[in-house]
């Protein structure tokens, strides 16, 4: 339904205006807006008491400000090119700097003797320079910048990838509470735009739901067209002539521009020039000019700042749900190289252990012999002796080829390139550091530490930036509710010139001496109102039914709904994970301090049963029984120190504590230029290391010489 046309009496129209915008009303009442939480001071001040209809404390959802990051490719993508001095830098392209496939100089430095001794700090360091799931990451700013700059323009934001990634293998005991399936809306992955991938296919959401925008960029279109056209006439009354010639030539302008009010300004100006052997026409060639400038405003549908802004305010927001997701990666694959840290020392202290375990039996091997050729033992020990050997040099092979494997999974994490043949792959990477657990450890404040991560996480932080956004969203879908009603004025002008026709005699009715006029004419007569056409119009347009907007609206309310009970679910399920890693850690530390001791006490009963041997009071058997006692013991011990560590790593992890504990500046990160060296607590030299010096690696495939000559053939029994 549409009313166009020219309304005189303008308190008519503002009283027709105002029952307008009170018309659908009715249609939003009830409960359609969400509570409004996030930065609302009043909220603030109320403290953490839970909202009735959320169970939410209002200042969980308090958003903390951010810090400014710097730009990885050292370019800021949500800054435009200007038109000045240069007019045709916005049509010039912007080309992104290549990536780099070179490894850090650092790396290279390190390797001597085709070994690198690594510590955990450079480890991490290395890692935060060219490990490529951290350079992957870091293109998803520029391009969150991107989206910026077109919503500048007020077109909709095209959504930005905040998931992990994780393409680096190795150290699959680190878990993440940020990136999981189902975060979306009903149960989708978050993807670009709001469009995720749900169990049937592609799942929309209506975040940033809300009417159409007008383009805020100014938009200047021309045409220029010459025609020549000749037509055979049916009559000569018209142009007195049976055959039309006719030759015009337009050029036609338009200017237009939308504004985040709902506002619409657009200019036209038309021009014509055409001839023709009309010998009726006055003019030949006859000159026209015309001008409009129209203004549209929305007055219900449409109307209003906040709404026509929502995606620029949604870009802002997912740039910022950008820098967190970053956090989360940054963190995520510092606890990362930390895991495969751990796993690279204890598969270099399994080889430590079953190349000791080797020594042991093979000396036994070497006494039972010595003991069998003089008589004093039957020949059965050598065989149960070599059995041990053969089964200690299976394992040592086995343990050799875990660690060679570990040590491809930290090349692999702290380079970006690993080139076959190149130094990097022909060294072997030998951990210095090992885990220190203190004698007395202070208590951890389980309750501060779940406090803090729901203040700091980073997936808390995008969750209540999405709960932000979805507020927004409500706003624009109940907007979109009201029926369409524009308010238009426009004003404008036309203006004739040209030559008098010389075919146009006094017997045509050519009897008047036209004054010649040019298109200097027809312009300044287009404003000194010699041909004004000016007026005002409104247009309506009401859906009888309104179903779609309806499902959109409801939709948009329960997504909310659904958002915050995802949120306060991932409230409940970190807290739940923090006390238990707490009760994990002193686990594993009381499991420690258990292995140390039974390690010890393996150690004396093997002293003792050696002793006892020597005086010939014991059997070899119960030797060799009491050296894979050791061993066990050992791995044990092994095993629950690298529990232990990672299970701190976990617990800084999940607590948001993996950067400030590890003393790493992210904006440092953020470039990938790393100048302040990572400084990891609870870490000690490897005095093994320093000791007996790296045993020796060989990789999959490659027999593994014995650590010492074989024995020779047992004699003949």
């Amino acid at each position: 339904m549409s009313l166009i046309g020219s309304l005189r009496n303008s308190r008519a129209l503002s009283l027709f205006a105002i029952w307008l915008t009170t018309l659908p009303l009715a249609a939003q009442q009830g409960n359609t807006t969400p509570p409004q939480s996030g930065n609302n001071t009043q909220a603030q001040q109320t403290g953490s008491t839970p909202d009735q209809t959320t169970g939410i404390a209002p200042s969980m959802l308090v958003i903390p400000p951010a810090a400014k990051f710097p730009s990885p490719t050292g370019m800021d993508y949500s800054r435009p090119k200007m038109p000045l001095p240069n007019l045709l830098a916005p049509y010039t392209v912007r080309n992104v700097p290549e990536a780099s496939y070179l490894n850090a100089p650092k790396l290279e430095e390190m390797i001597h003797d085709g070994k690198i001794m690594l510590s955990l700090n450079d480890a991490l360091a290395l890692g935060l320079a060219d490990n490529l799931d951290l350079a992957i990451a870091r293109y998803n700013l520029p391009i969150a910048d991107t989206d910026i700059l077109r919503t500048k323009a007020g077109s909709f934001n095209s959504g930005v990838n905040t998931g992990l990634v994780a393409g680096t293998p190795g150290g699959a005991g680190i878990a993440s509470t940020s990136g999981a399936s189902g975060a979306g809306a009903g149960g989708t992955t978050v993807g670009a735009g709001g469009v995720g991938l749900g169990a049937n296919g592609v799942v929309n959401s209506t975040l940033g739901a809300g009417p159409t925008e007008d383009s805020w960029d100014p938009i200047l279109s021309g045409s220029f067209q010459v025609e020549h056209a000749i037509a055979a006439q049916p009559t000569s009354f018209l142009t007195g002539n049976t055959v039309a010639l006719q030759n015009t030539t337009t050029g036609n302008f338009t200017y237009a521009q939308g504004f985040s009010y709902g506002s619409l300004l657009q200019v036209t100006y038309d021009n014509s020039r055409t001839t023709s052997n009309s010998l009726h026409a006055s003019l030949n060639p006859v000159l026209q000019s015309s001008f409009r400038m129209t203004i549209r405003q929305h007055l219900l549908q449409g109307w209003g700042w906040a709404v026509n802004r929502r995606f620029l305010v949604i870009a802002q927001d997912q740039r910022r749900v950008t820098e967190e997701s970053f956090r989360q990666q940054v963190s995520f694959t510092v606890s990362q190289i930390e895991d495969i840290y751990w796993d690279l020392v204890a598969a270099y202290e399994d080889v430590q252990v079953k190349e000791r375990s080797l020594t042991l039996d093979q000396k036994t091997l070497g006494d039972n012999k010595k003991q069998v050729e003089i008589g004093t033992m039957a020949p059965i020990s050598v065989v149960q002796a070599e059995s041990a050997v053969a089964t200690d040099q299976q394992n040592l092979l086995a343990s050799r080829n875990t660690l060679y494997l570990q040590q491809l999974f930290m090349k692999n994490a702290i380079s970006r390139n690993m080139v076959t043949g190149s130094d990097l792959m022909k060294s072997e990477i030998i951990p210095t550091d090992t885990v220190v657990v203190p004698e007395q450890e202070m208590p951890l404040d389980v309750d501060a530490l779940i406090q803090r991560a729901f203040q700091n996480h980073p997936s808390f932080i995008e969750q209540k930036i999405n709960i932000k956004d979805r507020q927004l969203s409500i706003k624009g879908a109940n907007n979109v509710l009201r029926p369409s009603v524009d308010l238009i004025g426009f004003y404008g002008a036309s203006s004739l010139g040209g030559l008098q026709n010389p075919l146009c005699t006094p017997a045509q009715g050519c009897t008047i001496p036209i004054a010649p006029t040019g298109f200097g004419n027809a312009f300044s007569n287009l404003f000194n109102s010699s041909g004004p056409d000016k007026g005002v119009a409104v247009v309506i347009n009401i859906p009888l039914r309104n179903r779609v907007t309806q499902a959109q609206q409801v939709r948009s309310q329960l997504e909310y709904r659904q958002a915050e009970l995802n949120f306060k679910q991932s409230q409940n399920n970190l807290a739940l994970n923090i006390r238990s890693e707490v009760f994990a850690m002193e686990q594993d530390r009381a499991r420690i301090l258990a292995a140390r001791e039974a390690q010890r006490f393996a150690e004396e009963n093997l002293d003792a049963e050696q002793k006892k041997y020597a005086l010939g009071a014991s059997t070899s058997f119960n030797v060799m029984s009491m050296q894979a006692a050791l061993a066990i013991a050992q791995e044990n011990t092994i095993t629950a120190e690298i529990g232990y560590a990672k299970q701190r790593v976990q617990l800084d992890l999940d607590t948001a504590q993996t950067l400030d504990n590890n003393h790493i500046i992210l904006n440092e990160a953020v470039t990938g230029a790393i100048k302040t060296q990572p400084n990891v607590p609870g870490i000690g030299p490897n005095t093994f290391i320093e000791q007996t010096g790296p045993p020796p690696v060989n990789p999959p495939g490659v027999n593994t010489p014995p650590a010492t000559t074989p024995p020779p053939q047992k004699p003949p029994q």
